[in-house]
């Protein structure tokens, strides 16, 4: 889906550019849907119309995802990262309603930037409070949301580029003071964090975060990763033994610095295996505490 041509004869790719602004070039055949309600976005120049093989033009309104009002779980996760985001950090976060609640606990923040696989209404949101640089646009790959984020997409203050550069080491290592903020299903008391198998199967495959970990680091930033304490109405804790969560490892115990959930935030800079499964367990449920405080005590005498 693209947005008609402009004056050059280019087509947009319009919210969505991640993937196929690097590919179309090496695909023989290219059928466009051009569609006059995609905005016509900064950043990747799109698909010239004359390198298309077919095209059919027909208005439809993009697909609008809702983000949901924050619950008090997600604005508590928020209220603890806060205090780790400086004024002028270059932000990176995903979707859902405890990114949405972590941006929006920033907009008394000033001179911040986006730079982000993918962006939702909380960045305008950020945009309209006045927290962001004047002189930075928004980088994006994606944009997911309502209909009022995809009418203020086509402004100078938004820009969006494929994968190889948004995702790309030297690009995110270039960032000014910038801070990663991810998710996971599950942490182990080594800090590691678990994101793509839950019991209903493979949700994913680890995605951007283990990019964003490696340019942060490059670049002396910050690397979070935030998540209740539990799922299952309580019954399961999301804080785990170590080496006892579902799956493969998505990001390993030195790609995270601090994890997040309801009950504080655990920096785990600088502490030993000892230190860090310590930190964990304060952030851990009240109600598995004392079950993981068992684990790693079984565990600690093994090491």
């Amino acid at each position: 889906m693209v947005s008609p041509p402009n004056a050059d004869g280019l087509c947009s790719f319009g919210t969505t550019v991640d993937f196929i602004a690097d590919l179309w070039r090496s695909v023989p055949i290219r059928i466009a849907h051009i569609n006059p309600l995609m905005p016509s976005t900064a950043g990747d120049t799109g698909i010239p119309f004359s390198e298309l093989t077919a095209w059919h033009s027909r208005a439809q309104p993009l697909l609008t995802q809702e983000e949901g009002a924050p619950d008090s779980v997600a604005t508590s996760i928020a209220n603890h990262i806060t205090p780790f985001v400086r004024d002028g950090a270059t932000l990176q976060t995903g979707l859902g309603k405890i990114p949405g609640a972590v941006l929006r606990s920033l907009s008394s923040h000033r001179n911040l930037r986006i730079h982000s696989g993918l962006i939702g209404d909380a960045v305008l949101d950020l945009l309209e409070a006045g927290a962001l640089a004047d002189h930075a646009p928004i980088i994006a790959g994606v944009a997911i949301g309502s209909q009022r984020l995809y009418d203020a997409v086509d402004r100078p203050a938004f820009a969006f580029h494929p994968v190889s550069f948004t995702h790309a080491l030297p690009s995110i290592a270039a960032t000014h003071d910038p801070v990663a903020i991810n998710s996971a299903i599950e942490v182990d008391l080594f800090g590691q964090a678990y994101a793509e198998l839950t019991p209903k199967g493979l949700m994913s495959g680890p995605g951007g975060a283990v990019d964003f970990a490696q340019g942060v680091r490059a670049a002396n930033g910050l690397r979070i990763v935030a998540l209740p304490s539990t799922a299952g109405a309580g019954s399961i804790s999301r804080i785990v033994p170590a080496c006892a969560g579902a799956g493969p490892v998505s990001l390993g115990r030195a790609d995270i610095d601090v994890i997040a959930t309801e009950f504080g935030a655990a920096d785990l800079r600088d502490l030993d295996y000892a230190g860090r499964a310590r930190a964990l367990l304060t952030v851990a449920h009240p109600n598995h505490r004392e079950a993981l405080e068992r684990s790693w005590a079984d565990l600690e005498r093994r090491l």
